[in-house]
Order: structure tokens, then sequence, then C-alpha cells
């Protein structure tokens, strides 16, 4: 699948938009500054080009994909059957002054409406600078295990 096949999916399946809606966390793996995979969950958007997702640029995941922008994200739901996309791509930084809306929009998915406020200030008025991190995709697989399996 190439880049503009992955964005056609991305954008038009119904099982990836489905789960782009719910409130489900990615996983992002990523190589560490010690050479050894992690994954994490991460608050994240698909704005119709690139996953995006922010961190405060002190955490090691900013540092560890300057070392290697290679990284795999996977969401996925816990129902039967379990339906998920996975994605490999390569993540680029950019530092910016304050909280960027897409985290806080990324954010309100997990947080949820009622928790939202309260969540928004706390985190503006301790976070000054983040890392906003865009995932190009390069690779693209969906299952729902009904007609689409590993």
């Amino acid at each position: 699948m190439n880049y503009k096949e992955i964005v056609e999916t991305m954008n038009a399946d119904q099982t990836v938009k489905e789960l782009l809606a719910a409130p489900i966390p990615a996983r992002h793996a990523y190589i560490g500054r010690n050479r050894a995979p992690r994954a994490i969950p991460v608050s994240y958007l698909w704005n119709g080009q690139a996953f995006v997702f922010a961190s405060p640029v002190t955490w090691a995941k900013v540092d560890a994909l300057r070392l290697n922008p290679q990284v795999a994200l996977t969401v996925d739901e816990t129902t039967f059957p379990p339906r998920s996309f996975m994605a490999r791509g390569t993540a680029s930084i950019k530092i910016v002054t304050g909280v960027p809306q897409d985290y806080v929009d990324a954010s309100r998915r997990i947080v949820g409406d009622d928790l939202m406020p309260g969540w928004e200030a706390e985190v503006r008025s301790k976070i000054h600078e983040m890392a906003l991190i865009t995932i190009t995709p390069t690779w693209l697989k969906v299952i729902d295990f009904e007609t689409r399996f590993p």
C-alpha cells in the first residue's frame, strides 16, 4: 500500500473511522535511547494526512525519536471480534511554544468532555513548550477478524 492508498483508507474505511472516533489511545512503539523497543499509550489525532500527538520536550521519547524516527502505532479495541489498525511510519518533531491545540483535541477523546476544562487549565498552566510529533505513515494494515485478518 503506497502513501496515497494509506491516506484513502484512513479517511474512508468504516472500521478505521470508528476506531479513530473511539476513546482509545494509540499504542506508540519506538526504539528508546538505549536501543530497546518501547510501546506507550498516546492520545493522538489523524489530521487527514498523518498522525499527530505532542509531548513535553523533556520526555525521553522526544530524544529517542530524534535518534530513530521509525515508529509504529496500533489502535485496537478489546471487544470480540477485536478490530484494529496498525501503522508504521516516520516521525518528525517540531518544538512549539505552549500547548498545541492538536494535543488538546487529541486528549479530549481520552479525558472526556466533563473533565476537559480542568485538565486543560492544569496542562496549560504547567507546560510552556511541547514537541509536536507528526507521523507520516508508510505502511498500514486494518484488521476486523471478519473480512480482514492478520
